[in-house]
């Protein structure tokens, strides 16, 4: 297989459509039953062998402890709980309607009761729809939806990769449910005050310096899949400085600019890996520079600490 196989949204976008509300229908349950970690590190799912994961959470509540997992090579969803119980439904020829009552179904079939705190979608249109009555997202090409899988754990080892050359603090490699991208997040110990005006869930997201990196799929404002980078605050003069490789650019999403990479560009390069590695360490290396990190400590090349091992490696 390719590395980063073709993905292009217009090939899939009904289907995207459809799968995203699928995962914050499950996102929001995940959301009600994981203890609170900082900068959410909770809610969002993992890539897993097959699918994404909720990951294991319950157990509180008369509930018992349980995981949701997307299954995208035989195209099911899955709840499970501790006890060995199972339930088991097709994505295949769902309507967001018909999936948010199985999901439901599903979860009272082994004992969890749920409820899903406002059961709309967040950020996409149609927002005041409930889901449950959200008949007309209702597509899902499997070889679609398995290929953007694919995508995903291909990514998701190179964020791996470029995350271990970091010893600070540094996020998990993770799936965020309410925009659909994969990110992995570096942090200073340098507190941000975002003020009361700000809502509470970017407050708590950026409280402090970040550089993230990460990669999405597309959607109408960026309808080309790409890898992107920004920092948050955003350094004084970070733009004027160059992107690596020279295919990369400057673009505006919403009230933040990012660094952005072209998924196809960096298919079309000698090496893709090495590629998308360079892009993501320019971007970071320039931004910590300018907000006064201390590169050469936080280093950690191949992941390595321990300053003996380092110097037999």
């Amino acid at each position: 297989m390719d590395l980063f196989p073709a993905i292009p949204l217009s090939e899939w976008r009904d289907s995207k459509e459809t799968l995203h509300r699928f995962t914050q229908i499950v996102g929001k349950i995940r959301l009600a039953n994981s203890a609170r970690r900082n900068h959410w590190w909770n809610v969002p799912f993992h890539v897993s062998g097959r699918g994404v994961t909720t990951r294991p959470m319950g157990g509180t509540d008369g509930n018992p402890l349980f995981t949701m997992d997307f299954d995208f090579v035989d195209h099911h969803l899955t709840v499970s709980s501790l006890d060995g119980s199972t339930a088991s439904f097709p994505l295949a020829g769902q309507s967001v309607a018909s999936f948010y009552r199985e999901t439901l179904a599903a979860l009272d079939g082994v004992g969890v009761a749920v409820t899903v705190a406002h059961p709309r979608p967040y950020g996409l249109p149609g927002a005041q729809r409930p889901f449950a009555e959200d008949t007309e997202h209702a597509s899902y090409d499997p070889f679609w939806v398995n290929r953007h899988w694919q995508v995903l754990s291909q990514v998701s080892l190179v964020l791996e990769e470029f995350a271990s050359g970091f010893a600070g603090k540094t996020s998990p490699v993770h799936l965020f449910w309410h925009s659909y991208d994969i990110a992995v997040t570096r942090f200073s110990d340098r507190f941000v005050e975002l003020g009361a005006s700000v809502d509470p869930v970017t407050r708590e997201a950026y409280s402090r310096e970040v550089i993230s990196s990460g990669f999405w799929f597309g959607d109408d404002a960026s309808p080309r899949p790409a890898f992107y980078a920004y920092a948050a605050p955003e350094p004084d003069g970070l733009t004027g400085h160059p992107l690596r490789p020279a295919a990369a650019r400057w673009a505006e999403r919403g009230m933040s600019r990012l660094a952005v990479l072209d998924y196809d560009e960096v298919r079309g390069s000698a090496n893709p890996r090495e590629t998308v590695l360079d892009f993501y360490a320019s971007l970071y290396r320039t931004a910590a520079g300018l907000a006064g990190w201390d590169i050469e400590r936080q280093s950690c090349p191949g992941g390595i600490t321990d300053p003996l091992a380092r110097g037999q490696a």
